[in-house]
């Protein structure tokens, strides 16, 4: 019997798939079975009876949604494995690895699952295993908070504030452009404003094409960057903007791990007087040695962490108090279940967290990020995606900010459910279509980081 079904409703060729039926019974068999469990007595324990996974693109972008379905009629749990570039690979690491070993299990013993599946690969981690275990780890939550009827912050220790602060994004040529759409978005209540500005004739990341033919170049990927042009260009722009909207609101800006150190260097001492909240990606991962340098380079607050897979690659930033925000992106790092650690550790060590939510986390990973964000005394501020009325649709329960801020619904578990017969309409796109952008070079030729 099937263990688990890829959706025929969400993919570039659903008339091809054919569901996997559900298993009606629990395996006789259950590999490394836990010594508490009671697999004779499936009438009154609870059990998962499949796993299924789903691919679709109401917001342009390809979403994994990961389904835990149990023995209890109507009882399942959702989970976001999202990650736009390995879409296809992700799946496969939840539908042929993770779900025939999760059948028969209790669903409540999360710890247990997470550690199990994660280590059934014995070469742990990376980005691809992670995507695949939070899917089906943040599903195991949905259904937690379910069965006790509490929603995701009251599991995680119940509420630290009201609601959790949002910021938005705008972008632009010129700091007149950019300083009026902070202030429309401070009308609409943000607090909190990303400001990306777009650099003469090099490919910026986080701008709009300014014409046709800069479109087209970035479809094909044919532009390229010019970081000393962003150096020249950009610091005295976010300068300007911060004279413009005066001290009323937050700034915030993505470097986007763009930089070499010695140039990171340099925007931190030159972005001194826009007095940023936080300056992000300064550094790439690669390159996070350098933190020390980059924080006695000034007083701007740094943010990093979005591109992470594994929590362990925050301890030596957060020890050495080199970072202010953590960028926490829960279905790289492998759900809610290691997430919470990392969130405790962030508070421990005096930062705060900034989780990742642009549109490719989909509403679901959005309301895993909102347990911790309303649950957690070391929250800072929550990215917000402006979700499309198509992603609403196909995700009843989207959690939208209210003048800038996110407030829990109250609903148990995550609060979002799946439209699966919705997300038949926004076919996910094929590979290196949407996921191209991550692609680009130097004005040399040579490979640039994204």
């Amino acid at each position: 019997m099937a263990s688990s079904a890829h959706s025929d409703s969400a993919s570039a060729d659903a008339s091809a798939e054919i569901p996997a039926e559900i298993p009606a019974e629990i395996p006789a068999e259950i590999l490394a079975p836990a010594p508490w469990s009671t697999p004779d007595d499936d009438s009154e324990h609870l059990r998962i009876t499949a796993v299924r996974t789903f691919l679709t693109a109401p917001q342009g972008c390809p979403y994994v949604i990961v389904r835990v379905e149990t023995n209890q009629p109507g009882l399942y749990g959702l989970g976001c494995a999202s990650d736009p570039q390995r879409t296809l690979a992700i799946r496969s690491v939840v539908d042929d690895y993770y779900a025939p070993m999760l059948l028969g299990r209790d669903p409540s013993d999360i710890e247990d699952l997470h550690r199990l599946l994660f280590n059934s690969g014995y070469w742990r981690g990376g980005s691809i295993g992670q995507n695949a275990l939070a899917g089906v780890d943040v599903a195991l939550w949905d259904i937690k908070g379910k069965v006790a009827g509490l929603p995701l912050h009251q599991l995680l220790g119940g509420r630290a504030r009201e609601a959790a602060d949002a910021y938005t994004h705008v972008d632009g040529d010129n700091a007149g452009e950019i300083a009026e759409k902070v202030l429309a978005a401070h009308e609409r209540g943000y607090r909190h404003v990303r400001v990306q500005v777009s650099v003469p004739g090099t490919d910026t990341y986080g701008t709009a094409p300014r014409d046709a033919a800069e479109a087209r170049r970035r479809e094909l990927r044919a532009g390229s960057w010019d970081s000393l042009a962003y150096l020249r260009h950009v610091p005295p722009v976010l300068r300007e903007i911060r004279e413009r909207v005066g001290t009323g609101v937050e700034l915030l800006h993505d470097a986007h791990e763009r930089l070499t150190p010695s140039q990171a260097r340099e925007l931190v001492h030159e972005v001194e007087d826009a007095r940023l909240f936080f300056l992000e990606d300064a550094l790439a991962p690669e390159d996070a040695a350098h933190f020390d340098q980059l924080r006695a380079a000034g007083s701007v607050p740094l943010a990093v962490g979005e591109l992470y897979h594994d929590v362990m690659m925050y301890l030596p930033l957060l020890q050495r108090q080199v970072i202010d925000f953590a960028r926490i992106r829960i279905p790289t790092l492998g759900g809610l279940t290691p997430t919470r650690k990392l969130v405790a550790a962030v508070e421990l060590f005096g930062a705060r967290t900034a989780p990742h939510g642009p549109g490719d986390v989909s509403p679901v990973g959005m309301a895993a990020n909102l347990g911790l964000d309303l649950s957690s005394p070391a929250f800072g501020v929550q990215e917000a995606a402006t979700f499309r009325e198509a992603t609403r649709e196909v995700f009843p329960g989207t959690p939208v900010p209210e003048r800038g801020r996110f407030h829990g619904t109250g609903l148990p578990g995550l609060g979002v459910d799946f439209d699966e017969a919705a997300a038949r309409k926004y076919p996910v796109p094929e590979p290196l279509r949407h996921d191209r952008w991550a692609l680009l070079r130097n004005g040399d030729g040579s490979v640039q980081r994204p």
